[in-house]
Formats: structure tokens, sequence, C-alpha cells
């Protein structure tokens, strides 16, 4: 496989799309400006505080996850790089991506026992051919040692995009679409504490339909580890 990606990057070199200069999948200008998001952030959900000190978003809406972790914020290079990964089937992108995600689990000096991403309804799956949160998962799981799972959560249920909805909206969306399979469903994460990791957090809404299952499996924790979430 890398062999041939060696001839067709010869053929048809990439193209970063940060900057669209040719010959990087990810060059290494653009990868130096996606920074950390700035400090002032709540220890819980990841938000910037408010100058007083509080959380807008955990004082209204106290999110049903452990805690969350973001790469950065949702500006550019970034958002080309998922867009690309996960609308244009720049599958390549999500080596760089998840590196990203693992040098923020370090950063952040968090603990897994397991890697879950956030699965897709099977249609959906079949119709892209692929789940992003999967590939950039299986990146960063690699990078950290942390073993990957990708049969302990399911979604069930096929819900419409989030984009557009308002956040009781999304709530509402994505409330009981995943499932934990048979095999976990009754205690067997006991104890453990799960990342869960997708491509941006707007809401929460998807994280925290994800840990429900997680929880009710016995989970000592879920935490989210996402790549961006909006500024």
């Amino acid at each position: 496989m890398q062999f041939t990606h060696h001839i067709l990057d010869i053929l048809f070199p990439p193209r970063c799309p940060g900057c669209q200069k040719s010959g990087h999948i990810l060059c290494p200008s653009c990868t130096m400006q996606i920074g950390p998001l700035p400090p002032a952030l709540c220890q819980r959900c990841c938000t910037p505080l408010t100058i007083n000190g509080t959380c807008k978003q955990c004082q209204y809406h106290p999110p049903n996850l452990t805690g969350l972790r973001v790469v950065s914020a949702y500006q550019e290079p970034l958002r080309s790089c998922i867009h690309a990964l996960k609308y244009d089937g720049n599958t390549r992108l999500a080596e760089p991506l998840g590196q990203l995600l693992a040098r923020a689990y370090l950063y952040y000096g968090m603990g897994a026992d397991a890697i879950i991403p956030v699965p897709l309804h099977s249609e959906r799956q079949q119709q892209r051919g692929y789940n992003h949160a999967h590939l950039l998962a299986e990146a960063c799981a690699t990078r950290i040692g942390i073993p990957l799972h990708n049969n302990i959560l399911m979604r069930h249920r096929a819900t419409t995009a989030q984009v557009g909805l308002k956040p009781d909206e999304r709530r509402q969306n994505v409330a009981g679409a995943f499932l934990c399979t048979p095999p976990f469903a009754t205690r067997t994460l006991e104890g453990r504490t799960i990342l869960v990791i997708d491509d941006v957090c707007t809401t929460g809404a998807t994280l925290e339909a994800c840990a429900a299952p997680l929880f009710a499996a016995g989970a000592a924790s879920v935490w989210g580890l996402v790549l961006a979430r909006p500024g």
C-alpha cells in the first residue's frame, strides 16, 4: 500500500487542503497553525470561560460526559482539512489529523482503557464508504498505544444531520441513537475509562448520546476527544 501511494504521489502529487500547496497531505506550515485553544478553558467541556471565570455551557447544560478535550478551534486551516477528510474522500488526512489527536491526548494528560470512534449508521457508512471518526481514532490509538474498539458501540437509529439544528434539537435528534452491542451491554465495561473520538463538537449532543449507553454498561468515566469546536 505504501509503495502504491508513493507511485501515485509521483504521478499525482497530494495537495494540502489548508493552503493548496502541492506535495503534502498536510503541510508543515498548516500543521503549525493548528494550535491549542487559548487558556482559561472550562476543565470539563473545554469551552472558554467568561471574564468572571464561569462556563456558560456547563452552567445551563452540564454535559453528561466526564470531560471533553479539543485539539484546536474550528477555523482554517483545520476546518478545510476536516471537510476534505469527511466529505471529499481524502482519507489519507486521517493519519496527520489522528496524530494531532494523539498529541492532545498526551498534552492534557488523559488516560483511557479503550478508544471508541463515534459510529456512523450502516446506511450512512455505506454511502460514504468509510467512517472518518474510525480512521481518526485508529491513527490516534496507534500513536498512543491504547486499544481501539469498533465493536462496543453501534448507531442503531439513523439521524438527520446536526448542522443547522438548535442545541435542544441536536440533543433530541441523537437521543437514544446509540447502543452498546450485546456482548458489552451488561456491565462489561465496569470501572473502565472510555475515550470517544470524533471530528467536531458543537454542543456535545452526539458525544453525550454515545456516553449514555457506555455509562449504562458500567463505564466509570467517558471522555470525549475531538479535533475542533467552534470558537
